[in-house]
C-alpha cells in the first residue's frame, strides 16, 4: 500500500487591499496546485443556503468558547464583539492526512502562531504593497470606503505590516502577474509539488 504524503500548510497574510485574495484564487486555480481552504468555524447562525461543514462548522457560543479554552484552534479572533471565526486544528490535520496541501488566508497574529505550531510543516508568506502611498491610492480606486474608513485601513496596514519580518516570505505585489508567479513558485518549491 502507498503511503499518502502528508501535506504542508501555507499561511498567507496581507493588508486589505493588496491582492491576496486575487493572487490566492490564481494560484489555487493552476493545474498541479493541490492547495485546500480548511472550514472555518464561526458562532453565527447559518445563512440561507449554507451547510454546516461545507461553508463553516457553526457553533455554538459556548461550544466556540470551549474549543478554544481545549485549545482546539489553530487560530482564531473575534471580528467584532461576540462574533468569532476561527480555524479548528482537527480540520487541517484531516485535509493534511488526505494528502492535500492547506492554504490559510488569515491575519498578522493568526499567521505568525500558525506558523509556530506548524513550524518545518507551514511556510508563512507576507503580501506587502509596493508603498503605503500605493496602497492607499488602491482603497481610494476601490471606490467603497470614504476618506475616514481609508485612513483607519491605511493605518491598520502600517501595523500590520510590521510583522512581515516575522514571515518566512514576503511578495510585493507591485504587478499582480508577477505577484501571482512568485507566490505560485515559491509555494511549489515548499510543497515538492509543480505548477502546470
Amino acid at each position: 500500500m502507498t503511503e499518502v504524503r502528508k501535506g504542508k500548510v501555507i499561511v498567507i497574510s496581507a493588508p486589505s487591499g493588496c491582492g491576496k485574495s486575487t493572487i490566492i484564487s490564481a494560484v489555487r486555480e493552476k493545474p498541479g496546485m493541490d492547495l485546500r481552504f480548511s472550514v472555518s468555524a464561526t458562532n453565527r447562525d447559518p445563512r440561507p443556503g449554507e451547510s454546516d461543514g461545507v461553508n463553516y462548522y457553526f457553533l455554538s457560543d459556548d461550544e466556540f468558547r470551549r474549543r478554544i479554552d481545549a485549545g482546539d484552534f489553530v487560530e482564531y479572533c473575534e471580528v467584532y464583539p461576540g462574533r468569532f471565526y476561527g480555524t479548528l486544528k482537527s480540520e487541517v490535520e484531516r485535509t493534511r492526512d488526505e494528502g492535500h496541501d492547506v492554504i490559510l488566508d488569515i491575519d498578522v497574529v493568526g499567521g505568525v502562531n500558525v506558523k509556530e505550531l506548524f513550524g518545518d510543516d507551514a511556510m508563512s508568506l507576507f503580501v506587502m504593497p509596493p508603498s503605503v502611498d500605493e496602497l492607499r491610492r488602491r482603497l481610494e480606486h476601490r471606490g467603497t470606503d470614504n476618506a475616514e474608513r481609508i485612513a483607519e485601513r491605511v493605518g491598520r496596514a502600517e501595523y500590520e505590516m510590521g510583522f512581515a519580518s516575522r514571515y518566512d516570505k514576503i511578495v510585493v505585489n507591485d504587478n499582480l502577474d508577477k505577484a501571482v508567479e512568485e507566490t505560485t513558485r515559491l509555494i511549489a518549491d515548499f510543497t515538492g509539488r509543480k505548477a502546470e
